[in-house]
């Protein structure tokens, strides 16, 4: 409690933080902050087509199928990679003045929450042309499992920010480690296509649920399944508790390490 007291004292340095992310990330660029909704829509147009017409995957919809998980996982993936290493590139700003070490990797993963609620801008209107149910119970619990994501997302990135400043290939691996996740996870086909045999790493891995649920509300315009839901949340606090854990211990000796 203490801790989370301090962050919330430093709560501006925070939103400073998230504000110089967000208005550095593309400064200089022609297009600047356009390229927010140009990545995943290109990397939409090309799934859409490789899994529509080559590999076929049979999915009604599959834009809108795709796309509804597609968003929450590059927040998720950008926040565990570029999260690594989000002290190390703090260095200077961690040697000369004192302020809770827990607020670089959440101001970070705060600004790519910002970017895929920015996102979700787009997918709003892409339902209501593929004619998707809007039922406002289901809407209800889109804020739930956003929240959840972001504290799986910052316990995963203060776990690995912490790490990455003693053992710096960790930023390298991470990038390796998240395109195999990605196919790991069910955002390009459905749960029903995977082998009985196999769908015991469905259920280990805390995104499968997660994408689920956003499915669920977004696809399906249906309340989430509450096993899938809870599972999701249990799974968010646990990974939240670990890298606030670990990132305690490891953050005395960062000045030393940097």
């Amino acid at each position: 409690m203490k801790v989370w007291k301090e962050i919330y004292d430093y709560r501006q340095m925070i939103f400073s933080l998230v504000k110089k992310d967000l208005r550095g990330r593309y400064k200089g660029s022609v297009l600047g902050f356009l390229w927010t909704f140009i990545n995943p829509l290109m990397q939409l147009v090309v799934y859409t087509f490789v899994f529509t017409y080559i590999m076929k995957a049979g999915i009604d919809k599959y834009y809108l199928y795709l796309f509804v998980a597609l968003v929450p996982w590059i927040f998720f993936s950008s926040a565990i990679t570029g999260g690594s290493s989000s002290v190390v590139a703090q260095k200077d700003l961690v040697k000369k003045i004192y302020f809770p070490r827990e607020v670089i990797p959440i101001s970070y993963v705060t600004s790519c929450f910002v970017n895929m609620l920015l996102c979700f801008c787009i997918i709003i209107p892409v339902m209501v042309v593929a004619r998707v149910p809007i039922n406002p119970l289901a809407l209800l619990c889109l804020p739930v499992i956003m929240i959840v994501e972001y504290f799986l997302a910052l316990g995963m990135a203060m776990l690995a920010s912490a790490v990455t400043v003693y053992f710096r290939d960790l930023e390298h691996i991470l990038g390796i480690v998240t395109m195999i996740w990605m196919y790991m996870t069910p955002i390009f086909y459905s749960i029903d296509m995977i082998p009985q045999k196999l769908r015991f790493i469905y259920h280990i891995n805390p995104m499968s649920s997660i994408i689920s649920c956003y499915r669920s509300v977004l696809y399906s315009g249906q309340v989430p399944n509450l096993a899938s839901l809870l599972e999701a949340v249990v799974l968010g606090m646990l990974f939240l508790i670990l890298g606030m854990l670990v990132f305690g211990k490891l953050k005395k000796g960062f000045a030393e390490e940097l």
